[in-house]
């Protein structure tokens, strides 16, 4: 094989796609790298993440840390961001003119708060590096074929032209043509299913509540009477049940069993983690004596909002009109269950519109993860969420792709 004659195929035109097409183009100039996207326009998923600001990344630079916010595919990753993290992403960026921000909660964005700046960067950057770029290039096969005692890729397109190359890497994210093409060339595909969403949740009185959040909440995901997940952060009632960090990344640790048992499960809340239920009977033991001729639902005397109060009282059965005064031992008892270990019934699924994200793809141990290459079929890769990876909300599913997609660019190439 001559030094000019190396042809790499990139499938799939999204993040992971394009960092590794532009990381192989400029690490091995000898590379002739095209990049094939089936839609019409190129990185449309990251047009519209982070709510169109795209979330790039995470401020956490600790690979043993970093690797806890991913549900699966963790452990293969440890090593992985020993070699490129998000510190690296930043770098990358920077060195592109692009620079990122970091926001309370360690999220990290392009400063000019537009995903399109990241969407020209990976663009502008593909063609200034020689990457040839192909919209509407759908993949209806590929097979491998014997040519001067090498094995080579052919990939067929809908348009019936056939490609030849070198290297083949899949980063089509959790579209089931990856999938196909994968098993096809000898690798097993957990079966996928949907990650990081929301719980619907049959109350009407609830709903009622959409647009109340609160920072700090315990929640926990039960099925058949035994805690499964418990995660800690904020959480945002909606017009169809429960939202925010909090429940987003119970539905990503979840998201397995979950789906098994069709997304019916018990959620228990604490709304008030920071009391245990003896401190909490002792506030609300004083409460009853020093405001007795308060109403109970009007004098709300914890830190949540005044209508979750209202409604919480209301759930254990507590009148509008009751007086703490008349507050029972048994109706206290009911309204510390309540606000330490309240008990909701999850009815389904909704979508968390900002991510799309899959648990379930290419099986990690038929997957090298110094290079991203296929152990049963040399010369193909995988980058990005083909692979049976997926992380929390908060940059995590970007860090893995340009993580995967660097590997593998950075391997390709050698010839």
């Amino acid at each position: 094989m001559s030094q000019t004659s190396l042809q790499v195929v990139v499938i799939g035109g999204g993040a992971a796609g394009f960092f590794a097409a532009i990381t192989c183009a400029q690490a091995y100039l000898h590379s002739s790298v095209t990049l094939l996207e089936a839609g019409r326009e190129f990185l449309s998923k990251v047009r519209i993440s982070g709510g169109g600001r795209c979330n790039v990344t995470h401020a956490c630079f600790d690979p043993a840390q970093l690797v806890q916010n991913y549900p699966r595919g963790g452990k293969a990753l440890r090593g992985a961001f020993t070699r490129f993290q998000p510190r690296d992403t930043i770098a990358w960026f920077a060195a592109q003119g692009v620079e990122l921000k970091t926001e309370s909660d360690g999220r990290m964005f392009p400063v000019t708060d537009d995903s399109a700046t990241i969407v020209d960067c990976l663009i502008e950057t593909a063609k200034a590096a020689g990457v040839k770029l192909r919209t509407g290039a759908v993949v209806v096969s590929i097979k491998t074929v014997e040519e001067n005692s090498s094995s080579k890729f052919e990939v067929e397109l809908k348009s019936g032209e056939r490609l030849k190359c070198d290297r083949l890497l899949l980063a089509t994210g959790s579209n089931s043509t990856g999938y196909q093409i994968a098993k096809a060339l000898g690798h097993q595909i957990e079966p996928p299913v949907p990650s990081l969403f929301t719980f619907t949740i049959l109350d009407p009185q609830l709903r009622d509540l959409a647009g109340v959040s609160l920072n700090n909440v315990r929640v926990r995901l039960q099925i058949d009477g035994k805690t499964e997940f418990e995660q800690i952060g904020s959480l945002l009632v909606t017009h169809w049940g429960l939202s925010g960090p909090a429940i987003l990344k119970l539905s990503a640790w979840g998201a397995r069993v979950l789906h098994e048992n069709r997304y019916r499960a018990t959620l228990q809340i604490n709304w008030l983690p920071q009391y245990n239920p003896e401190s909490m009977r002792q506030m609300l033991l004083a409460v009853r004596s020093q405001l007795a001729r308060r109403q109970i639902s009007s004098s709300c005397p914890v830190p949540i909002p005044r209508r979750l109060w209202e409604y919480l009282v209301t759930r254990v059965d507590i009148g509008t009109e009751d007086k703490w005064a008349g507050l029972s031992n048994k109706a206290l008892d009911r309204l510390i269950q309540e606000l330490t270990q309240g008990q909701y019934q999850i009815n389904g699924k909704g979508v968390f519109k900002e991510e799309f994200v899959t648990c379930g793809g290419v099986s990690l141990k038929e997957v090298d993860f110094k290079t991203m290459e296929s152990k049963s079929c040399p010369g193909l890769y995988f980058a990005g969420e083909i692979l049976d990876i997926d992380g929390v909300t908060g940059g995590f599913n970007f860090q893995s792709a340009w993580t995967t997609a660097y590997l593998a660019g950075n391997a390709m190439g050698c010839l």
